[in-house]
């Protein structure tokens, strides 16, 4: 089920464990002006999510915002087949079965630049098999002044089990919009996050949807410039 956040932009989630921690996550539709959708992250969706799509306008592209977040792109493309499938770079030999047809970068959707993107450079996430790169894809929605991102940033809060709760007051990302331990542990070229994170600290946004956490409705530039001042106060 879809849930409208404002004037053009919704999301969807469900639920989902990560190495034993519900953490849930979320995709973000969005409707153009000339009235095609973008679907950033896809979950799976049932027949009545599907429903709210079509009504909302026709899906054109289905996109896969960094090399972890894939996993219903080929469904959702089965759903919409005439839709086109944007990915972050890599994921074309992460996923050869999935048939992408535009790596982004950095660039603009829509008339009047309506979705600005650009790809978050240097940060890591560090799993069971080491570090690996996120080449995540960060979306402005211009309309309603919010910031999408996937798993650069984490926000637990209350809503959230209490060994959710207890674990990202640990790792970090607990009531404060930052990246958890795992990606400070993982990244070493900081001299890049610090740039980038710049870079999208000069869109106008006040919202900020992530993939994991509760949304931030308000003051979330300044929520995510705290959550990466370790980043932002090095030395270039």
């Amino acid at each position: 089920m879809l849930r409208q956040i404002d004037r053009n932009i919704w999301v969807g989630e469900q639920p989902l464990k990560f190495w034993g921690f519900e953490v849930g996550t979320r995709m973000t539709v969005i409707r153009l002006a000339n009235g095609e959708v973008i679907v950033i992250s896809p979950i799976k969706v049932d027949e009545r999510t599907i429903h709210q799509i079509n009504e909302i306008g026709k899906v054109t592209a289905i996109i896969a915002p960094n090399l972890y977040h894939h996993l219903f792109v080929a469904e959702f493309k089965a759903i919409y087949p005439h839709a086109k499938i944007w990915a972050a770079p890599g994921l074309e030999s992460k996923r050869p079965d999935v048939p992408i047809d535009k790596i982004l970068n950095n660039g603009k959707v829509g008339n009047a630049d309506e979705v600005e993107y650009l790809l978050f450079e240097g940060l890591k996430f560090f799993n069971l098999n080491g570090s690996s790169a996120l080449n995540e894809i960060v979306f402005f929605h211009r309309e309603s002044q919010t910031l999408i991102l996937t798993d650069i940033a984490y926000h637990f809060n209350e809503s959230f089990s209490l060994k959710t709760q207890l674990a990202f007051r640990f790792m970090g990302g607990y009531k404060k919009l930052k990246p958890s331990l795992l990606e400070k542990l993982a990244t070493r070229e900081t001299d890049k996050v610090k740039c980038t994170i710049g870079q999208v600290l000069c869109w106008d946004f006040d919202r900020v949807i992530m993939a994991h956490g509760s949304i931030i409705e308000n003051d979330g530039k300044r929520k995510l410039k705290e959550g990466y001042e370790s980043f932002l106060s090095t030395t270039l």
